[in-house]
């Protein structure tokens, strides 16, 4: 899969030094989702499959690379809210620290999703300023110049 940074640096870019992570807590399907899930609706395809091609790389690692690792964790905390065995879905327990509570995780993962979209709509700015250098972006199918209901609340974008 082709993504527009690496699950290794989208880790990086998302969490702390200090935080003990697993090798796998982001994996490429993560970065595939958070990109097609909260990205490509933004850009449009076109703009997307240029970058994914390695288009504009310096762009990329300026402008979208830290919102696409904030969707990445948010993706990942999914994910990785339980486990499951032979007995069924199982919530981690550490031995020394307690779980995050529901709406402990719903808490950060609404502000990384909120951290993502702002770092987007700045990348967005930057694209609608330097239009001439991004032809295939259309303002008017992107996702940030729609409005739409989503279970009867109007959302503008």
């Amino acid at each position: 899969m082709k993504t527009l940074i690496s699950p290794t640096e989208a880790l990086r870019r998302a969490f702390r030094s200090d935080e003990s992570l697993a090798a796998d807590m982001l994996i490429e399907a993560d970065v595939v989702i958070a990109e097609q899930r909260y990205v490509r609706p933004v850009l449009g395809a076109a703009l997307h499959d240029r970058l994914l091609r390695g288009d504009d790389a310096a762009f990329v690692q300026d402008f979208l690379a830290d919102a696409v690792a904030r969707f990445s964790r948010v993706v990942a905390h999914t994910r990785h809210t339980g486990y499951t065995s032979r007995m069924g879905l199982l919530t981690p327990n550490a031995t020394q620290a307690k779980a995050a509570d529901a709406a402990t995780v719903r808490k950060l993962c609404r502000e990384l999703r909120r951290e993502g979209k702002t770092l987007l709509r700045r990348a967005v700015d930057y694209i609608e300023t330097h239009a001439s250098d991004f032809p295939e972006y259309e303002a008017d199918q992107s996702l940030f110049h729609t409005c739409s209901t989503d279970g009867g609340f109007v959302q503008i974008f």
